[in-house]
């Protein structure tokens, strides 16, 4: 299965996407990631930037594991659900996409992720 993912951050975001990388790259050999962009906050009154990234890549992993993994690391950088209240976003790992069946389409609208797409096709 092929599995699409995009990965952000406005808080500590060069370390907490070279965390997500690094785990992501462990759990799913052979994944491919686009150019980190900065990116405006979309729905945030704070100002803060994001680092976004897109990646891919092949899995036989179920997609109620593969969640779990991105999950995890997500709670490994530090994510706590009351910091979405102050639009702290340690990480956001989301899966778009796992062969035709799309999870996500209107993120998949967003002009950085169809930028990040175009790069690894």
């Amino acid at each position: 299965m092929v599995y699409t993912i995009s990965i952000g951050s406005n808080e500590q975001r060069k370390d907490n996407l070279a965390l997500a990388r690094k785990r992501l790259s462990e759990l799913f050999p052979g994944i491919r990631f686009s150019k980190e962009e900065e990116t405006k906050p979309l729905f945030f009154r704070r100002s803060v930037l994001f680092s976004n990234q897109i990646a891919r890549f092949v899995s036989s992993k179920q997609v109620g594991e593969v969640s779990s993994h991105l999950k995890s690391i997500e709670r490994e950088a530090g994510r706590k659900p009351e910091e979405k209240l102050q639009e702290i976003v340690r990480l956001d790992i989301d899966l778009l996409s796992c062969d035709e069946t799309i999870y996500k389409p209107e993120d998949l609208k967003r002009d950085y992720i169809i930028r990040g797409l175009k790069q690894l096709l």
